[in-house]
């Protein structure tokens, strides 16, 4: 949208704005960060300002801080008086305060459409459904959805995101703030296509009543690295074969259990393929279970793997030819850039949205999944290995590789990507 000669203000945390990239050049004088102090909260550890920096259970203590932004938060509306504001999910307080100084609200869900569905109408999501009282029902396709389809979370899943669906202590729950702040804007803007999921999108226009408009897949841009950690990972991902590597990473806030690490490791041990692993072993400072990798593991993997416990520059990773396979958690942001470059996925998902995604695209046969128990999610080493080795190299995996390829005319299209954008604009106009 800068890009296009519109001026955006972003409101976040110090330390939040300070994580990100450098704004190229020619858009800097039309991005303006807004630095807002976060709240100090009981219990709630000193720096924390995102939830990568903090162990599950503590997860809650920043959405109360966040809770503490809306004063001022309502002066910056005041104050610059924009024609737009657009928020995610946990700021369910900004509806009526937008309104309140005459700016129209959209909010903005970095979820596929799918996954908003799952939560059903605006009321739903804040009050419950009395046809769902179990956490079994919510493994079933809603009464709400019209069409056929085998898109739905495990128990392990929905039980890892129980608390942050549900009320705990003074917090408000996550399903709450979705369907409050839903009621309280005049759209909704998702990371999403028609092509990708036309009956879901058709669905949320139904369950919302409100104007839904996809920002399209927001594929990633090239960036060029040239520090130290890049040059010695190229020349090690120079020593292998083209499309030989397997690359392993479940985003920044997804910390697998020991049990989980522990089966993954003995499964990329067993399955012999070269390996790159970005490793999050620890949420924050504050998390004091760290997790631990087999003894040993990196001794008898040392030559044909990598262990990377800090930031990989991801994107230049997967561009580099050796890359053949990505084992991922069903991230939005990690399926995209995968797919826009053609590289074929094996997932493991741990949470309900990555669930939901995952058997998405499982159901539209674009991935592999590995497969768990539906109430413990257990999974052997073997699973892992065949997985792997049945995607890569198998000549009845092959339908993932060639899919793969196709994706990249739906993921990587700039075109239909910058449509989306000026279509968006287009109605922000309005």
């Amino acid at each position: 949208m800068a890009s296009k000669g519109h001026k955006i203000s972003f409101i976040s945390t110090p330390r939040k704005i300070d994580r990100l990239p450098q704004i190229p050049q020619p858009l800097t004088p039309f991005i303006t960060f807004i630095k807002i102090d976060l709240p100090k909260v009981q219990n709630l550890p000193d720096h924390a300002e995102s939830t990568k920096d903090l162990p599950f259970n503590k997860v809650r203590f920043l959405k109360i801080a966040y809770d503490g932004l809306q004063t001022p938060v309502a002066n910056f509306l005041k104050r610059s008086s924009p024609d737009w504001v657009m928020c995610d999910f946990l700021t369910y307080w900004l509806g009526p305060i937008a309104a309140e100084h005459g700016v129209r609200m959209a909010h903005f869900s970095v979820v596929p459409a799918l996954m908003l569905s799952f939560f059903g109408s605006p009321d739903v999501a804040m009050y419950g459904d009395d046809s769902r009282t179990r956490l079994e029902d919510f493994t079933k396709r809603p009464k709400w959805v019209p069409f056929e389809s085998e898109v739905r979370p495990s128990i392990f899943q929905l039980t890892r995101n129980h608390e942050h669906l549900n009320a705990v202590e003074e917090n408000v729950s996550d399903a709450y703030r979705l369907g409050a702040t839903i009621r309280g804007c005049d759209a909704v803007v998702v990371r999403s296509s028609y092509d990708f999921e036309p009956e879901w999108l058709n669905l949320l226009k139904e369950l919302y009543q409100k104007e839904i408009i996809p920002a399209g897949l927001l594929p990633a841009e090239a960036t060029e690295y040239s520090n130290a950690c890049w040059i010695q990972t190229k020349h090690w991902l120079d020593m292998h074969e083209k499309g030989s590597v397997v690359y392993i990473a479940f985003g920044t806030e997804t910390k697998p259990s020991q049990y989980e690490l522990t089966q993954l490791a003995l499964g990329l041990e067993l399955c012999g393929l070269p390996f790159y692993w970005v490793l999050l072993d620890q949420r924050g400072l504050s998390d004091d279970e760290v997790i631990e990798l087999p003894r040993g593991f990196e001794d008898r993997t040392r030559g044909r793997g990598v262990v990377c416990r800090g930031w990989a520059p991801q994107f230049q990773i997967l561009s580099h030819d050796s890359v053949g396979v990505l084992l991922i958690h069903s991230g939005m942001s990690s399926v995209v850039e995968g797919f826009q470059l053609g590289k074929p996925l094996v997932l493991l998902p741990f949470t309900a949205d990555q669930g939901l995604i995952a058997s998405y695209l499982v159901e539209k046969k674009m991935a592999y999944m590995i497969d768990r128990g539906d109430v413990d999610g257990s999974f052997t080493p073997e699973s892992v290995a065949e997985s792997l080795c049945f995607v890569m190299a198998s000549e009845e995996g092959k339908m993932y590789r060639e899919k793969a390829k196709e994706m990249m005319a739906l993921f990587g299209d700039k075109g239909a990507q910058n449509k989306c954008v000026d279509e968006l604009i287009h109605f922000l106009y309005k």
